[in-house]
């Protein structure tokens, strides 16, 4: 793709949802901000797949809970070049056209048509800052243009059973989308595949004069102010739609893309990680993921002799700053500054920054939130009837430990 066609192209990333199926981690964040990999926010994914493309022309929408994921924005992604025309902005509802907060994804470009069409771009990209893939979205623009295309929808083949959460398309032998429908219990599978349908990625390509007509058109009707419910089906009837098959530079034999919209998502992503061959892969040179870098000392294992037993982690992610003294950790994801002591055990579990596991602690299948103290001989994760009592747990076994939870005093961790 030409580096000069790129330079007509916004990406406007939504990062404004409640994220309330990931609450207790959205308590005091936005969704696109919750930590993700030992070391990213879940927006991390969608910016770096922007600058990897090529598009460096970038709006962020905010709204819920927005000053973690402003904060990160403004010192991990402070690599653009405003006097080449580069950019990165986040807006936050201003109201300009009424009083609401914004109503849906499309009443939140709606409500900032004033920041994007000054821009003047020729076609605008719209993502979402919480879904985690690969893509190349110049490849994305090229098809667009080729089909003469005024809309375009990233879609993925998934099973039929599991497109139901999504936006279903149907298609013609040219790939345009000549059917659309949000959720539906019963999808209509891929006439070539029975048990697969072509879901809907939540990755848009817009002409800008047809985003904008479209938006401002369903302002006035009284809809959902959705892309999926309300704008995809008006379009396809008099407007040039087509679909564009997920193209993953994710390079493995699967194609990956993961929304994590649940607890027990976010905890299989983050799993994801853990294995010798991850099917996420962290380590492309090629398709770099980019963060803020953590100003913490290198990881550190201590009392590896037979008397302190070990200090070990295996198929872990392991963050700068990390000690792991006499414990071990198992398949297991920790942010930077957590301490694990003596005789300790985590396994399958997601520990952010500053967290400390006290000596003798039994950890499993456990979400532990940041700076959070766990006393010595605390188990968490196997036994569900006591975790149910005392923490948040999910139907799939997942224990959630929240910010700011007392379990004790947090001195009494502090022994190695």
């Amino acid at each position: 793709m030409n580096n000069r066609v790129m330079k007509d192209v916004l990406a406007v990333v939504l990062a404004g949802g409640v994220g309330s199926r990931l609450y207790p981690l959205t308590r005091h964040r936005a969704k696109p901000a919750v930590p993700f990999g030992a070391v990213y926010r879940l927006i991390d994914i969608t910016l770096s797949n922007c600058v990897n493309s090529g598009c460096r022309k970038v709006q962020v929408l905010v709204q819920y809970k927005s000053q973690s994921l402003y904060r990160h924005i403004r010192y991990a992604w402070n690599i653009f070049h405003p006097d080449m025309g580069e950019f990165i902005e986040i807006i936050a509802p201003q109201m300009r056209v009424g009083e609401n907060w914004y109503l849906g994804t499309a009443d939140a470009i709606y409500q900032n048509l004033y920041s994007i069409v000054p821009e003047n771009p020729r076609y605008v990209l719209v993502l979402s800052g919480d879904h985690i893939y690969k893509m190349n979205y110049a490849k994305l623009i090229a098809r667009h243009i080729a089909a003469g295309a005024e809309m375009t929808v990233a879609a993925i083949e998934m099973p039929v059973d599991e497109a139901r959460r999504f936006g279903v398309l149907q298609v013609d032998s040219l790939d345009r989308v000549d059917g659309f429908e949000e959720k539906p219990e019963r999808p209509r599978a891929m006439p070539d595949k029975p048990k697969h349908a072509l879901a809907s990625m939540g990755v848009y390509v817009f002409n800008t004069d047809v985003l904008r007509r479209a938006c401002c058109e369903d302002a006035e009707r009284m809809t959902s102010h959705d892309f999926g419910k309300d704008i995809i089906p008006r379009l396809i009837e008099d407007r040039r739609v087509y679909a564009y098959r997920f193209q993953d530079e994710n390079k493995k034999e699967a194609q990956y893309w993961r929304d994590v919209g649940t607890i027990e998502s976010y905890w299989e992503a983050n799993m994801d990680l853990v294995s010798v061959d991850p099917f996420f892969n962290l380590y492309d040179r090629e398709w770099p993921i980019r963060t803020r870098t953590p100003m913490s000392p290198p990881a550190k294992f201590v009392f590896g002799d037979v008397g302190r037993r070990f200090g070990v982690a295996v198929d872990s992610v392991v963050a700068p700053g990390c000690i792991i003294s006499g414990g071990m950790v198992r398949g297991s994801l920790l942010s930077q500054d957590v301490r694990v002591n003596s005789y300790a055990l985590v396994e399958d579990s997601i520990l952010m920054r500053g967290v400390t596991v006290g000596r003798h602690c039994r950890i499993r299948n456990a979400i532990i939130e940041k700076e959070v103290h766990i006393p010595e001989g605390t188990v968490i994760g196997r036994e569900a009837a006591p975790d149910t009592l005392r923490f948040h747990t999910t139907p799939g076994g997942i224990t959630v430990i929240e910010r700011d939870t007392d379990l004790g005093h947090p001195e009494r961790m502090w022994g190695t």
